[in-house]
């Protein structure tokens, strides 16, 4: 059984809509379902570079700052033969969705957070949204 580390970026828009990418038919976790922009921790890079780093890659955005939001084990899920630590980092922007460039997947989209769980979430995305929305971070990143 392999192991790795990922980060995970809970972007909000100052609408309070939440950054979800639909990943592709390709992807090796969650093809065609709907997660966070996020991957691999490389070799030498922290958690927060990670963050930060996918963030760019996968939508073409920066922003000031990410604060840690939740870290510890991805949910299982049947067939996925891996040990995953997830570190997940929350923050808001003020980009628009004219300001997003795809760089991986299908989709990259900001969704109503009262829409977030109507969409087929990856096993990720069906634990971390849910919580990130009920929580304090989210109510002060969207005051």
């Amino acid at each position: 059984m392999s192991t790795y580390e990922v980060a995970i970026v809970l972007l909000v828009d100052r609408d309070g809509r939440l950054l979800m990418q639909q990943r592709d038919q390709y992807a090796e976790v969650a093809p065609l379902q709907w997660a966070m922009p996020g991957g691999r921790i490389e070799p030498g890079e922290t958690p927060i570079e990670a963050a930060h780093r996918e963030l760019l890659e996968e939508t073409g955005l920066t922003v000031g700052e990410l604060e840690p939001f939740w870290n510890g084990p991805r949910p299982y899920e049947e067939g996925f033969p891996h040990t995953v630590t997830m570190h997940a980092f929350c923050g808001a922007t003020d980009a628009r969705q004219e300001d997003v460039v795809l760089g991986e997947g299908l989709a990259m989209v900001f969704i109503p957070a009262e829409a977030t769980t109507d969409r087929d979430l990856g096993a990720s995305a069906r634990f971390l949204v849910p919580l990130f929305l009920a929580s304090d971070a989210y109510t002060r990143l969207t005051a």
